[in-house]
C-alpha cells in the first residue's frame, strides 16, 4: 500500500499505459480520478477498479475540461496528491518537407499543452498544500532520436521533457516535485495508431507488438504498461520525495546503447581482418 488513501489523477486513461498504471495505483491504496475523452469504456474501466476509482470525462487539451477535471477531483477528495500527465498521441511522420502544419499544431498540443494545462491548474492546488508529485509521461524519443518515425514526436517530447524540469525548479520551493517517464517500447496500441488504425482496434493489437520489440534492447523482452505503471508509483510515492527535475528513462537499456555481443562480435571481426590473435 505505498500510495495508501493519496488522491491521484491519471490522463489519457482509457488504454494502455493509463489504465495499467490506474489499476495498480488503486491497488496500492490510491483513490483515483481517470480522465479520457471515451466515456463509455472510461466508466467502464472505473466501474471495473471499484469504489476507490472514479471517470471524469475530459479532453487533455482543452484548458476548460482540465479546469473541471482539478475541481471534481479537490471538491470530491479535498486534494490532490498525483497528477500524472499520461495523455499523448501519435504525430505525423515523413521527412520534415512533408509536415503538414495542423498536424504539427496537433503534435504539440496532445503531447505538451496537454501536460502544461494539467501543471498549470493542479499547481496551486498543490502549492497550498505544499506537497505533491506531478508525473508527465515523455519518451525516449525526446533524447535518442532515429528511434521513432515521426520528427515531430521527438521534438514534442523533448519540449515536454525540458519543460517539466523547468516547472520542477519553480514548484520544487512548495515541496511538490515535477518529473517525467519516459518509456522505450511498450507493448500497447500505440504504435498501431500513429500507423493510422482505428483507436479502439489499435487498443487490440498490444499481443502482436511484443515479438518485434523483444528485440530492440538489451534486456530481451517487450517492455509492457506495467513497466511504466510501477515507475509512476515510486515517484507518486513519499520514496521519491527528494527526486525533483528528473527524467526516469524506462527503456530496457536502450539509452545505454548498442548491444554488448553486436558490439564484441564487431570487435572480433576487426581483429581478424587486423591479424590479431
Amino acid at each position: 500500500m505505498r500510495l495508501k488513501d493519496k488522491v491521484c489523477i491519471i490522463t489519457g486513461a482509457t488504454s494502455g499505459i493509463g489504465k495499467r498504471t490506474a489499476e495498480i495505483f488503486a491497488e496500492q491504496g490510491a483513490l483515483v480520478v481517470i480522465s479520457g475523452r471515451r466515456k463509455e469504456l472510461g466508466d467502464g474501466i472505473a466501474k471495473s477498479i471499484g469504489p476507490r476509482c472514479d471517470f471524469f470525462q475530459a479532453d487533455a487539451t482543452d484548458e476548460a475540461q482540465v479546469k473541471a477535471l482539478i475541481e471534481f477531483t479537490v471538491k470530491k477528495h479535498g486534494r490532490i496528491d498525483c497528477l500524472f500527465n499520461n495523455a499523448g498521441g501519435p504525430a505525423p511522420a515523413g521527412g520534415i518537407e512533408t509536415i503538414a502544419v495542423d498536424e504539427y499544431d496537433q503534435a504539440f498540443a496532445v503531447n505538451v499543452r496537454s501536460a502544461m494545462l494539467g501543471m498549470k491548474h493542479v499547481a496551486p492546488v498543490m502549492m497550498a498544500q505544499n506537497s505533491g508529485s506531478i508525473i508527465n509521461n515523455g519518451s525516449r524519443a525526446a533524447s535518442r532520436v532515429g528511434r521513432s518515425p515521426s520528427l515531430i514526436y521527438a521534438a514534442a517530447k523533448a519540449a515536454l521533457v525540458q519543460l517539466s524540469a523547468a516547472v520542477a525548479i519553480q514548484l520544487g520551493e512548495h515541496h511538490v516535485r515535477v518529473n517525467t517517464i519516459s518509456p522505450g517500447g511498450i507493448a500497447t496500441g500505440f504504435a498501431a495508431k500513429s500507423l493510422g488504425v482505428d483507436h479502439d482496434r489499435a487498443d487490440g493489437t498490444a499481443e502482436k507488438m511484443k515479438e518485434g520489440l523483444a528485440k530492440r534492447q538489451s534486456i530481451p523482452r517487450a517492455g509492457t504498461p506495467d513497466d511504466v505503471a510501477h515507475a509512476a508509483v515510486f515517484l507518486a510515492s513519499d520514496e521519491s520525495s527528494f527526486i525533483n527535475a528528473h527524467d526516469l528513462i524506462v527503456d530496457g537499456g536502450i539509452v545505454g546503447g548498442n548491444f554488448w555481443s553486436v558490439a564484441r562480435d564487431s570487435y572480433s571481426g576487426l581483429k581478424q581482418r587486423l591479424g590479431v590473435d
